[in-house]
């Protein structure tokens, strides 16, 4: 996901095609998403055919209607978004509510990419014993997937039946250190392609003992799921796991929002929109803090924002979200971006940015 977001935030091209949707997960409503689809292409059509060349248009919505043909609406997730122009043709399921819109610009939006990446919580949980180990992955309180390759793994020879061997503690511990290691390595060749943090689900002594033998422990959550959980339903681990995930994310939210209170204190705070803007050119900003689901239409003339009626949405030369084009000037400069919930940031309408100096 990484590696996409890189590769989409660095496109610029005289017509990007972002089309931005929530779906079902139920397939009995798998045909409203289709319809939806077809409406919001159909929008994006008509305003192709209204400010491009005939022949621009006309490859581009060919270009829509192709990447539309190739999407399963039976692997829906929680929202679907496309990309298209005249190099990339590209579509995502993500796990996230969205704002449905048609987004036509110089660049790509990105950013549901990037509060998905940085405000929700995509990780795994490993729930082990000395027996054997399920891989589940997750996204805050929702199932994505149990892996069924490497895993599950049973242990069905690094343990010892013999009564003698059983009281030698030693042995004992070399046995499940090796089954442990093996979890391990298998665990990170999943990791190699899809990186993301661990939450350990198992007795405490067997976490204890997990941490001893894992190559990469910062990697795992200071927190664990207690409890053997090896024939419990997934969803309701990913339930209960979601519990520990979030008190984390609670604590390090709390953290963030610290830092506003220093900064305001100590005069590195900026809520202006212009600002930020040419903070950021500057390389100035630290980290820009946003509301989700902000948005707002716009028009950047000689580098300096004016904000344009809602209606003004689709007309040339404004660029369809303003907060989305900050966002991605940010990123581009090596500052960090920080997703909070509505309300979090009213008194200064919604956006905010603590600067380096």
């Amino acid at each position: 996901m990484n590696h996409l977001l890189k590769e989409l935030k660095d496109v610029s091209s005289d017509c990007c095609i972002t089309i931005i949707m929530n779906t079902h997960r139920n397939k009995q409503q798998n045909q409203l998403d289709r319809l939806q689809l077809k409406k919001q292409i159909s929008e994006a059509e008509n305003r192709l055919f209204q400010f491009e060349s005939v022949e621009k248009a006309r490859k581009l919505s060919k270009r829509l209607r192709d990447l539309e043909s190739q999407i399963h609406f039976d692997k829906n997730q929680d929202c679907l978004i496309l990309f298209v122009n005249d190099q990339i043709a590209k579509f995502l399921h993500l796990p996230i509510t969205v704002e449905n819109r048609v987004v036509i610009d110089k660049t790509f939006a990105t950013r549901d990419l990037v509060r998905m990446l940085h405000m929700k919580t995509n990780y795994f949980i490993l729930v082990f014993s000395e027996y054997k180990a399920r891989l589940i992955e997750a996204f805050d309180e929702t199932l994505i997937q149990e892996y069924d390759f490497p895993f599950p793994i049973e242990n069905s020879q690094l343990y010892s039946t013999k009564s003698v061997e059983l009281k030698n503690a030693k042995l004992q511990n070399h046995l499940l250190s090796e089954f442990y290691n093996r979890v391990d390595k298998a665990l990170n060749e999943v990791r190699n392609e899809n990186p993301k943090s661990v939450l350990l689900c198992s007795q405490e002594m067997n976490c204890g003992e997990y941490l001893k033998i894992a190559d990469l422990p910062e990697s795992i959550f200071p927190v664990h799921l207690p409890g053997n959980r090896l024939y419990q339903e997934a969803n309701e681990i990913v339930r209960e796991a979601w519990q520990v995930v979030r008190a984390q994310q609670i604590e390090k939210n709390r953290q963030r929002k610290d830092e506003l209170d220093k900064a305001l204190a100590s005069g590195q705070y900026i809520s202006d929109a212009n600002e930020i803007w040419h903070a950021t050119a500057e390389g100035r900003i630290r980290t820009v803090f946003i509301e989700e689901n902000l948005f707002r239409p716009a028009r950047i003339d000689d580098n300096t924002i004016t904000f344009v009626p809602e209606e003004d949405r689709t007309k040339p030369g404004v660029v369809d979200d303003i907060y989305d084009e900050i966002i991605e000037a940010t990123l581009n400069t090596g500052a960090e971006v920080v997703f909070l919930s509505k309300g979090e940031l009213s008194q200064f309408n919604g956006l905010g940015a603590v600067t380096r100096y």
